[in-house]
């Protein structure tokens, strides 16, 4: 049965207004504004929003299997779509790890049967994510979950030849290796940014070259192989200075930084609030500068969430005890307006660029029956998010989809608010509140 909306008025990537009409899971007309027939159809008032590609996350913690008490596949992906996304990237540091083809089609199926968006597991690079022996990377790659992104995210890589190895295996399969610039040994025991409000507090700190000294490494192996790469949580100046140097080479390299490292700093930890103890840490007022630039000029491919949900038990404890980690799936399109839209560093053509084209480029889920992150355009996929971005709110975490609290945000006012979300012309999120679908 044919089912149609049109998005009345919506303005694509920030232009001209006009009607999007959405028919059997594709934009089937762009039309001039007030002139697609509505009969039959559902009509959608986007008078004044902002429609963009549905948002595409590269760098998910969903936590099912094993941590169900902080997230579940279906809680986190209705959280994703109530942000604007249609397609995450779910991390491989479950329990299980998701190091086999089992495990990945698991998550895969899960996801696809919750119906929210698209989940994409990420294969671990080793097994067990002990960085000593390769994981299933192949049948993982061959698998129905078709595997393309492969990370041991929350722990590094660390040693240079399992890495050779992974950038190696991948290249088979047009896969990439998503590091987690950490050097073990220069972070033993920290808890947060290495400067002078580590000093000031008395917290063990984090040095930036333990990222810097892991990416500088990575890109040389990289390039060396001719394989892809692509740098997780981006945090700090000099890690953008490395990979732009890269890209100059003509590295395959890609980099991702999250809102969190775009908006907020270290000194954040001087109440020693747990909920802004993070993996890698917040950084200096320099260093968000120095992101938002990397970003703005291309340096920096993608913003990515790293959404990591925690239970109350996990975060509402002393520092040193709490997990690493906060939520980010539904304030991540806010915190790109209000730090880079606003700011005039970007436009909305750019927001697209970065949440939705790149991500999905480099996932390598940019074709195929199930694309994404594709232009707005007639014949393309019906993925697409409306957005308000006159409005504001107050983030309140208890009132967030996900099913944890920590959220770096609350309390605090954003601006934007996501109106609707389309997953193949299926309404997953109307006026602003998801809608209980089934696949």
């Amino acid at each position: 049965m044919s089912t149609t909306t049109i998005l009345r008025g919506a303005r694509p990537t920030g232009g001209d207004p006009v009607d999007l009409v959405l028919r059997d899971g594709v934009i089937a007309e762009i039309l001039d504004e007030g002139t697609a027939s509505h009969e039959g159809a559902a009509v959608v008032d986007a008078t004044g929003l902002v429609a963009l590609p549905g948002l595409v996350d590269l760098h998910t913690h969903l936590r099912e299997p094993g941590r169900e008490d902080a997230e579940t596949i279906a809680s986190g992906t209705r959280a994703a779509a109530a942000g604007g996304f249609t397609a995450v990237h779910a991390m491989a540091n479950t329990t299980p790890v998701a190091d086999t083809a089992g495990v990945v089609e698991q998550v895969w199926r899960i996801g696809r049967d919750a119906g929210w968006v698209d989940v994409h597991p990420v294969g671990a690079v080793s097994v067990g994510l002990d960085g000593t022996q390769l994981a299933e990377l192949g049948a993982m790659a061959d698998s129905a979950a078709r595997v393309r992104v492969f990370s041991d995210d929350g722990k590094c890589v660390h040693d240079p030849i399992l890495m050779r190895r992974a950038l190696e295996y991948v290249k088979a399969f047009d896969g990439v290796v998503a590091q987690h610039a950490q050097e073990p040994r220069l972070t033993e025991g920290a808890q947060m940014n290495e400067g002078v409000v580590s000093a000031e507090i008395g917290l063990t700190g984090w040095p930036a070259v333990a990222e810097e000294a892991i990416i500088a490494r990575d890109v040389l192996l990289a390039e060396h192989v001719g394989s892809r790469l692509h740098v997780c949580h981006l945090s700090t100046a000099g890690s953008v200075d490395l990979v732009r140097w890269a890209k100059k080479r003509g590295v395959d390299v890609t980099a991702e930084v999250t809102p969190h490292h775009l908006l907020l700093t270290d000194d954040l930890a001087r109440d020693y609030d747990p909920t802004f103890k993070v993996n890698p840490p917040l950084r200096t007022a320099e260093d968000v500068e120095a992101v938002r630039a990397g970003l703005a000029d291309g340096t920096i491919d993608i913003v990515a969430t790293d959404h990591a949900p925690h239970t109350r038990e996990d975060k509402d404890c002393e520092w040193a005890a709490a997990a690493f980690g906060m939520t980010g799936l539904e304030t991540a399109l806010s915190v790109v307006q209000a730090t880079m839209v606003d700011t005039g560093r970007m436009n909305w053509a750019d927001v697209a660029r970065v949440l939705s084209a790149a991500p999905a480029r480099i996932g390598r889920i940019d074709s195929g029956d199930r694309a994404q992150g594709r232009p707005l355009a007639v014949g393309e996929p019906a993925n697409v998010v409306l957005v308000d971005p006159a409005a504001t709110r107050v983030v309140d975490g208890a009132e967030q989809a996900t099913a944890s609290t920590n959220t770096p945000f609350r309390g605090r006012e954003l601006p934007g608010r996501v109106v609707a979300t389309f997953l193949r012309g299926r309404a997953t999120v109307l006026d602003g509140s998801p809608v209980e679908v089934t696949a």
